[in-house]
């Protein structure tokens, strides 16, 4: 987890200036059960922030993520059944390590991996981790660029509903609900 941080560049140490608050971290530690008998457990360790003692206005301004309307599911599910379209859905693994941070976040040292050279360093954050207050909204500003530069188009009623006309009479149709998603598409290849 500390290696794949520090290659993504989530974070950089710095000298930790005199007043300023800093955001705890913990590990949270998981074990992850094989989906047959014969597959083993697997362990899982998250590096995660202590977002509870962030303070609005100060550690982050806004907060809120949207997410699809229900409706805008139904409709999708519609769609496949009357067009026999191809639905498939997706989830995205570790999300919110993807999401740039707006505001300058410093955390302390995770435990265990505290630099022995720098121990009075912080971790001044670059990309969001989970916990903090503004990871999702984060997470999705990053996705929505990500879509419309590809050629999705947002839809007006639900801006988490992106849509990509492929060919005459074909659209792709994609739907995020966080890091979950629902694509639709007359082909599976596309």
């Amino acid at each position: 987890e500390i290696a794949s941080l520090k290659k993504n560049h989530t974070w950089i140490l710095i000298e930790k200036p005199g007043n300023r608050r800093t955001v705890g971290c913990k590990w949270v530690f998981r074990i992850k059960e094989g989906l047959t008998a014969s597959e083993p457990s697997r362990y899982k360790a998250r590096l995660v922030a202590k977002g509870y003692t962030q303070r609005e206005g100060v550690d982050f301004k806004e907060v809120f993520s949207p997410v699809v309307r229900h409706a805008s599911i139904r409709v999708l599910l519609a769609m496949t059944a009357v067009h026999d379209l191809e639905l498939d859905q997706l989830d995205v693994k570790t999300a919110f390590l993807h999401g740039r941070l707006q505001e300058e976040i410093l955390m302390t040292q995770p435990e265990g991996y505290v630099d022995s050279e720098k121990p009075n360093h912080v971790c001044l954050l670059k990309r969001s981790l989970y916990g903090l207050k503004q990871s999702p909204r984060q997470w999705y500003l990053r996705f929505d660029e990500f879509m419309l530069s590809h050629g999705y188009l947002r839809c007006s009623f639900d801006c988490c509903v992106y849509y990509k006309l492929i060919s005459t009479n074909l659209y792709i149709y994609l739907l995020l609900y966080v890091d979950d998603m629902l694509v639709a598409c007359k082909s599976r290849e596309e």
